[in-house]
């Protein structure tokens, strides 16, 4: 008996994991500590904000449908930010905005794959992901990463068969939080130019890397947009969450057929979202400068403070921008210590079982912290409850 395409793949976790809050009491003296999603609690600042109102009430476009692949100026926009950033020479019309960045990765896998095709994924992967590839009737291909959470090109290299259309790569890393070097990514586009398929580099958290300077050198290489796929997010830079804006850098053939599948979906993205993304990418770069500095502190603050849960068992694999991904020292599976951790420490976290394939040993064995939400004083609480449990 055939199955739907939403059958073929598990709940959305992070709503999953919401549901083991539901009619929980939190007392005041220990109140409930969401550390389960990466995305920023406050809304933009008020003069995005006031911009974003500005908009809604004096562009008459901002209530219609748009071009399909994004508003010419905010192409244009990131275009230049690119450039800047990576020291590239992209043009705006080798630029797709997307409704976020899943859509954008929905909308490449779509340009390249049909059913019975392969994705290779590092594990632990980003379940969105791999949530997508189930939908889509195309296998995830488990890369188990090794030291330093980092996958191997040697290990790739042995997975990729005749049905292989991909390498996808998220860096910083979602959920281990680590920041690939230019040279393994280096080696990675080096082996998808080889096989002939792609390279898609999900930088959704590229604001919050801790390296100066570019983070890696894919935009330079001659011919680049047959090979690198490059997704970005604008909602962590500019807390635009609840916009929905994205972004998708490839070949203008491939954007032909990005375009199909974007006008089926939703037509063109949100234009209010669009004018906040333009503004902030005009307006803002200060003050991102200031949130990145503040990310950067509380990734400190987690490093800092790890010896109190080190000297229970407990192992950091994994830190960068809004992650610490830990090993636990509990004779449980992470599927059910996440949810005791609901009551036993007033702490929501996502367990390592989300991020692997099913039966994993390694995520039986680890947790996802999204600890950009909490300052310093919060992650010293944090160590504190989870330094108090046995079980």
């Amino acid at each position: 008996m055939s199955i739907s395409r939403t059958a073929a793949t598990f709940p959305p976790p992070v709503m999953e994991a919401r549901r083991w809050i539901a009619g929980v009491e939190f007392p005041k003296d220990r109140p409930l500590m969401n550390v389960s999603q990466a995305a920023p609690v406050d809304p933009p600042p008020q003069a995005l904000r006031q911009a974003m109102a500005d908009a809604a009430l004096t562009q008459d476009d901002a209530h219609l449908y748009g071009p399909v692949l994004g508003m010419p100026g905010l192409r244009a926009g990131l275009s230049s930010q690119i450039n800047a950033h990576y020291d590239a020479a992209t043009e705006p019309d080798q630029i797709a905005i997307t409704s976020g960045c899943n859509q954008a990765f929905a909308a490449a896998i779509a340009s390249l794959c049909t059913e019975g095709d392969e994705v290779i994924l590092p594990t632990p992967w980003y379940f969105n992901h791999k949530m997508w590839l189930d939908m889509a009737g195309v296998a995830s291909i488990p890369l188990p990463v090794g030291d330093g959470m980092l996958p191997s090109v040697e290990a790739a290299r042995a997975l990729i068969t005749e049905r292989t259309r991909a390498i996808a790569l998220v860096t910083p890393n979602n959920p281990a939080g680590v920041e690939y070097p230019q040279e393994l990514l280096d080696a990675f586009y080096d082996l998808a130019h080889t096989a002939g398929i792609a390279l898609i580099v999900d930088e959704t958290y590229r604001d919050f890397d801790s390296r100066s300077g570019p983070p890696h050198g894919l935009f330079q290489k001659d011919g680049w947009e047959d090979t690198f796929i490059h997704l970005y997010s604008f909602s962590k830079a500019y807390r635009l969450t609840g916009h929905r804006v994205g972004a998708l850098v490839t070949s203008p053939a491939r954007l032909a057929e990005v375009e199909k599948f974007l006008d089926t979906v939703a037509i063109c993205p949100g234009q209010i979202g669009q004018y906040a993304a333009l503004w902030g990418l005009e307006h803002l770069g200060q003050w991102v400068a200031g949130e990145r500095d503040e990310i950067l502190a509380r990734r400190r603050a987690i490093a800092d403070g790890f010896h109190v849960l080190a000297a229970q068992g407990w192992e950091l694999l994994g830190l960068g921008a809004y992650f610490a991904y830990v090993g636990h020292p509990f004779a449980m599976s992470s599927g059910d210590l996440a949810p005791k951790l609901v009551s036993e420490a007033g702490l929501l976290c996502l367990p390592g079982t989300m991020f692997w394939p099913d039966g994993s040993a390694e995520g039986a064995a680890q947790l996802r912290i999204a600890f950009a939400n909490l300052d310093a004083d919060g992650i010293a609480e944090m160590y504190k409850r989870l330094s108090a449990l046995s079980f």
